[in-house]
């Protein structure tokens, strides 16, 4: 039975197991979605990568047995999936493969079987080293740097300070983008190369000034800098706020309002700008480019 808090109902500790027979980065990104449509949870994780041996498991069974819980597993080996859910069955502890219901939907529709080959999503393959291309593109780029460099990517951000452009610049990178973006500060034009750029996707991220002036004062409280500055004055937020707009609308570059926006969120949207430019140019558009 639940314990009560007051008003507030608090669920019992549950404890997750995540098996996974390559990193468990899916695995992990899956949980976590199914996880965040839940209030007042208290999980306990127990994360196990690279499960690929019976010897391995039976290392792991006695934890599953001292934490009885849930399994979810991404196990493709049929004697390993087999193994698991024979030990689970035994300790009465519910085991779900979550990608089981994708991968047949997906041989039905394609009209052939999974290869059933362990962490082939993360195989060292040319879009892999693409990938790692567009993060270090992106780390070199940050914060207005090499700005010389600018014509080689894919996407450039513009925004005031502490309007998340560094975070999604790198969530970005690591979708196989190459990323550069710039701080706009009124004092301090931007290079006249911004504004000539042919091959980069240009977007304009914006926020509420409110909002802008509680994460930057939050910014200089955790540096334990004082919090008597320009930098977090309402005006003067809003006159720098305003400044970026009218360059944004001048040069007709798409904007995107990151005040009620997660990263992942914002970084959806300019893939989408991605996609609708490329179809208006009619290029083929690639998606996500690395997974």
């Amino acid at each position: 039975m639940p314990r009560t808090a007051g008003a507030r109902v608090i669920a019992e500790r549950v404890h997750l197991h995540l098996l996974s027979d390559s990193t468990g980065e899916t695995l992990e990104m899956l949980a976590k979605a199914a996880l965040a449509q839940f209030d007042d949870i208290d999980v306990v994780r127990h994360f196990w990568p690279m499960v690929r041996s019976s010897q391995h498991l039976e290392r792991l069974l006695p934890e599953l047995k001292a934490n009885p819980g849930l399994v979810l597993f991404t196990l493709v080996n049929p004697e390993t999936r087999a193994q698991l859910e024979r030990a689970c069955s035994q300790l009465g502890i519910p085991a779900v493969p979550i990608l089981d219901r994708i991968t047949e939907a997906l041989e039905q529709a394609l009209g052939q079987e999974a290869h059933g080959r362990p962490g082939r999503q993360h195989r060292m393959d040319e879009a892999y080293f693409e990938r790692v291309d567009a993060i270090q593109f992106t780390i070199a780029h940050d914060d207005g740097v090499n700005w010389e460099n600018w014509e080689e990517a894919d996407i450039v951000l513009a925004g005031v300070s502490r309007s998340s452009k560094t975070p999604t610049s790198i969530y970005l990178a690591n979708r196989g983008y190459k990323v550069a973006n710039i701080p706009l500060v009124v004092e301090s034009p931007p290079p006249a190369k911004l504004f000539e750029l042919k091959h980069p996707l240009v977007v304009g991220l914006t926020t509420a000034p409110e909002r802008l002036v509680q994460i930057r004062r939050n910014r200089l409280l955790t540096l334990n800098e004082t919090t008597a500055t320009a930098y977090v004055d309402n005006d003067r937020v809003r006159d720098e706020v305003a400044y970026a707009r009218r360059m944004f609308a001048d040069n007709g570059w798409p904007v995107i309002d990151v005040t009620r926006r997660s990263i992942e969120e914002t970084a959806a949207a300019i893939i989408r700008l991605c996609a609708q430019r490329a179809n208006a140019s009619g290029r083929e558009f690639e998606g996500v480019k690395a997974i």
